[in-house]
Formats: structure tokens, C-alpha cells, sequence
């Protein structure tokens, strides 16, 4: 049944009014995105390389090769529950890992290809996963790592065929061999809207990082924000982009999985480090009409010389979030891009997509976020009381939980974490905004020390965990910094030992470090060397002065 969720009414109001969440029964995540579409032969992924190679798969094609995964994943032994990890880029074998895992009743893992050792150790340690598939890439991070995963038992590794046949306690093969000769006919499990689906890790900044567990109807929270940042343009002749790495909600939820659900194809294009020639280079190839593109790239798109002059453009609309977008931004998409809308939106890993804007309904206040978007009530309360507080006041963005499919079921493992978000009916997102007399919100802040840089949340923790490895360092503090391109960059602040001085030659290795230990986008990219860190009398660094 090509069932869709759809925003009935001719304005925001009416919408919201008449919105309600009727999710079939047996509801299944990959059924709805590639299994129900009674015009299969349509395409689905238009997929390139940066050699030049391009593929189409239709939402069939999809369908039939996520079922012969399905059952290699049978094969494996993987049952109803299983964690399987997905470290793959912006590939077909990443999508339909996922398909093949809900298709099976397991529990897919996204992490990113940007992952150094001890990011990836920790997730897959932590969410006891059995199976891996793995870009080539990523094989040798994940041959270090695997003999310290004891729950690991295959990993499959994408475009290699490694030489390895085990590795620890897992055995090793291509996903390709894997695959091959296996049935494309699966009869999906029995699952429904509340079966566990998808466990996707977030920095927090304190501890370690968590895992959000998601259910099967989590990408139909997404969709009634997709409908409106994209100017309720979801049924025509649109095709979906981004450059975000498919391991993120941002990516999966703002724009991949929404534009399936509703029958659409997306573009595939495993870029690496963001380039915004590149990035006119595939909308203009494609005819791509809407886009979910990160401040930071936004920023760099700006630096593009005539782009509609230059290159055949098709755009619409464009939807970013994770940081305000200014004034400027939106003048330059109105200017240079003939019109293209930038839609603002707001969410976060274990709530997305709860406030955006739609300007066939309302008009865009530069800076603010938006309006709540139907089918999620959000509120800016006091964290104490649970009471929404009066416009113009800040408070802490909150959303009801109730029915809402977008708010996470709860932290893996972690019932006391789970417990400290959640207020009486209220998921509690630490971020602390002001709404206006006319419904906008506003953001303000985090209520910890998260970093946003580039649209990825960091925390401090890690990154100083880090760094602290290196035998030089005494002692370190890390911190966000403005900066006009990225929102905000990572500064570590460094006490090297005693006898030891900061060099140029150190802040290299601190760098490198962070890169092969946490993430490529988490490294510091100032660096100060003191002899003392300022600290409060117990011993705690004062993070306001490091700034």
C-alpha cells in the first residue's frame, strides 16, 4: 500500500490542527521506503563516483538487493535484536545494510567513515555488535579494533576482497562474496512502528558517548518537517542531495529516508571533504531541486563565483541546520540561486526535525529557527518545573513524547541517562532557546560544553581524552571558538610537562592524534601552549577562560 504521511490544510494552523500520527499496523522502515511503491521501476538512486562511474537503481533494484542481504545476514546467524554496523560512505551498500537489517528485525548501527580507532572501538564494544560492513576504507581501523569487539563476528568489507580470512573472532570476506548467488525474495519479519530499529551515537559532554535507540516509524517523524522545509514539494518531479555523511541523522533523516518514503530519488556521491565546486558540479548533473546542506558548506557555496551562470541549476530549496543561519545567507541564495529558498530547521539525534520554516506558510525571521512543526509538540519550558515559559523568556526546548515517533525510545544501556532527559511527559533537549509572541523559536545555547563545528557536535571530553595520551601533555582543556566558516572551531589548550615547550612539531602530533583516535573533524585546529591551565579551587579547569 503506497501509504504517505501528508500536511492537510492551507496553512500552518489548519495543519497542525488536523495532523494526527496513523501508523499502519505491521509497520515495517524498509517496506515503507523501498517495498510499498506500486511504481517500483522508478528511480530511486542515482549514484556516482569521483572516477566518473555512474548507477541508477530503481526502488525495485533496492528491494531485491536489500533481500539478498537480508538473507546473508540469516546466513550469518543474525536474529531478531542483533546490532549490525554500517561504516560505509555514501555508497549503495550502505543503504541497504540498513534495509536488510530491518528487514531482518535487527538493529543497524551508522558510524561514521570518519571514525579514528577508539571512536569505533568504543560503538561497537558498547552496542555488542555482530556483524560489520565495512567500506575498504575503514578495513585496516576496523582489523585493529576487531580483536577488542568480542561480540564481532563477521565483518564484510565493501569494493575489497581482504586477504584475511579471520580477524579476532570474526571472520572476514567481502560484502560482495557474501551476497552473491543469495535469494533477492525475503519475507520481512513481523515488526510494527515500536520495534527497535536503529541505535545512532551522539556526544555528549560529559561521559561517553551515547547510543539513541530509535524504533521502525522513527523516519516518519521526520517526514511533516521534510514536507514544509522543502516548500511541500515532496510528490512532483524532485530528486534529494546532500553532502552530509550518510552515518548521521542530518543525512538519513532530514533527506535520504524522508524522500523514499515519499517515493523520491535521492543522489549518491562519496565526495569526502566538502567541496563546493563539486557540489554545483553534481546538483547541475542531476537536476537536483532540493537539498540538506550544513551551514559550513552553505558558507563555502558562497565563496562560488556566479554558480547560476556557471552551472545548469535546478535548485528550489535548500534546508540547513545545526547552527543560525544569517541574514547574509539567505540574501545570497535569493541573489546567486535565482530564488532558491533556505529553509533553517532544528532537531538533534534523539529528537529531529521538531521546528522549521515553510514560506508558502509563514515567512522566515533570519535567525530564528522556525515554528514547531505538526505532529510534534514542542515547548520552551522550565527544565525545573516542566512549565512553558513566557515569549521572550529563555527556557530549555522540549518536546512531548506521547505518540511522537521522532523522540528516541532511550539512551542504549543507559536507564539512569534516559531518566535525566525526561521530565513527567517532556523529552528535555538541552538546548536553551526564547519563543517569540508569534510562535518562532529562537536559539540561545547549549546548556553544557558541547563544540558545534561544522554541524558535528563534539565533546570536549573525548577530544581532551585524546590528546591527554600524548606523553608531553600534562594536562588539557578544550574548547569551542567562534569562527566565520565553521561556527566554531576546536581550540585545545595545553600545560605540556614539566621540562617540555610547546612546538609547532607537537601541534602536529596533538593533531594527528585526535584524527586516528577520535574523528577526522575532531582535531583541534588552534592550539595554545601554556605552563598552567587556570583551575577553580577543587581542581576543575575554568573552561570561560580558555576561550
Amino acid at each position: 500500500m503506497a501509504w504517505h504521511i501528508t500536511l492537510e490544510g492551507e496553512s500552518y494552523d489548519a495543519a497542525r490542527e488536523a495532523f494526527s500520527w496513523d501508523v499502519p499496523a505491521g509497520f515495517n522502515a524498509a517496506t515503507d521506503l523501498v517495498g510499498k511503491h506500486p511504481d517500483g521501476d522508478r528511480p530511486a538512486l542515482f549514484q556516482a563516483y569521483p572516477d566518473g562511474r555512474r548507477e541508477t537503481y530503481t526502488f525495485d533494484d533496492l528491494d531485491r538487493r536489500s533481500n539478498a542481504v537480508a538473507n546473508a545476514l540469516e546466513s550469518m546467524g543474525v536474529a531478531r535484536g542483533d546490532r549490525v554496523a554500517v561504516v560505509v560512505p555514501q555508497k549503495p551498500e550502505n543503504v541497504l545494510a540498513h534495509l536488510a537489517s530491518w528487514k531482518r528485525g535487527a538493529v543497524s548501527l551508522p558510524l561514521s567513515v570518519l571514525f579514528g580507532a577508539d571512536a569505533l572501538r568504543y560503538r561497537l564494544r558498547d552496542s555488542e555488535v555482530r556483524v560489520a560492513v565495512v567500506d575498504a576504507a575503514q578495513w585496516e581501523t576496523i582489523r585493529a579494533v576487531a580483536p577488542n569487539c568480542p561480540a564481532l563476528e563477521h565483518v564484510l568489507v565493501v569494493d575489497a576482497d581482504p586477504e584475511a580470512a579471520r580477524v579476532g573472532e570474526a571472520t572476514v570476506r567481502s560484502f560482495e562474496g557474501a551476497v552473491e548467488d543469495r535469494s533477492s525474495e525475503y519475507d520481512p519479519v513481523e515488526t510494527d512502528a515500536d520495534t527497535p530499529a536503529i541505535v545512532m551515537y551522539t556526544s555528549g559532554s560529559t561521559g561517553e558517548p551515547k547510543g539513541v535507540l530509535h524504533t521502525h516509524d522513527v523516519w516518519l517523524g521526520h517526514c511533516p518537517a521534510f514536507s514544509m522545509y522543502f516548500e511541500r514539494d515532496v510528490r512532483g518531479d524532485s530528486v534529494y542531495w546532500t553532502p552530509a555523511d550518510w552515518a548521521w541523522i542530518g543525512a538519513l533523516g532530514d533527506l535520504v529516508f524522508p524522500a523514499w518514503h515519499y517515493g523520491r530519488p535521492v543522489v549518491g556521491y562519496p565526495m569526502g571533504s566538502f567541496d563546493p565546486e563539486t557540489a554545483f558540479e553534481i546538483a547541475a548533473a542531476f537536476d537536483v531541486t532540493n537539498a540538506f546542506v550544513p551551514p559550513t558548506a552553505i558558507r563555502m557555496l558562497t565563496t562560488v563565483d556566479e554558480p547560476t551562470d556557471r552551472f545548469d541549476l535546478s535548485l528550489e530549496a535548500i534546508c540547513s541546520g545545526g547552527e543560525p543561519l544569517t541574514s547574509e545567507i539567505l540574501e545570497w541564495a535569493d541573489e546567486e540561486l535565482a530564488g532558491t529558498v533556505i529553509n533553517e530547521l532544528y532537531g538533534q539525534t534523539e529528537a529531529n526535525l521538531l521546528v522549521t520554516n515553510c514560506r508558502e506558510w509563514f515567512p522566515a525571521k533570519p535567525g530564528s529557527m522556525g515554528k514547531p512543526v505538526p505532529g510534534h509538540d514542542v515547548a520552551v519550558i522550565d527544565p525545573d518545573t516542566g512549565d512553558p515559559v513566557e515569549p521572550g523568556e529563555v527556557g530549555e526546548i522540549a518536546v512531548r513524547r506521547g505518540d511522537d515517533p521522532a523522540v528516541f525510545e532511550a539512551y542504549w544501556n543507559a536507564p539512569e541517562q534516559t531518566a535525566a532527559v525526561t521530565l513527567d511527559e517532556w523529552h528535555l533537549t538541552g538546548d536553551l532557546a526564547k519563543r517569540d509572541a508569534d510562535g518562532y523559536v529562537w536559539f540561545v545555547s547549549r546548556d553544557d560544553d558541547l563544540i558545534i563545528t561544522s554541524g558535528y557536535r563534539v565533546a570536549p571530553r573525548e577530544v581532551e581524552e585524546a590528546i591527554l595520551e600524548h606523553p608531553t601533555v600534562e594536562q588539557v582543556g578544550v574548547v569551542g571558538v567562534p569562527d566565520d566558516t565553521r561556527g566554531e572551531i576546536i581550540k585545545a589548550v595545553v600545560q605540556p610537562v614539566a621540562g617540555e615547550t610547546g612546538t609547532d612539531e607537537l601541534r602536529r602530533e596533538i593533531r594527528d592524534l585526535v584524527r586516528e583516535r577520535v574523528a577526522e573533524y575532531e582535531y583541534p585546529r588552534e592550539i595554545e601552549f601554556v605552563d598552567e591551565l587556570p583551575t577553580t579551587t577543587t581542581g576543575k579547569i575554568r573552561r570561560t577562560e580558555l576561550g
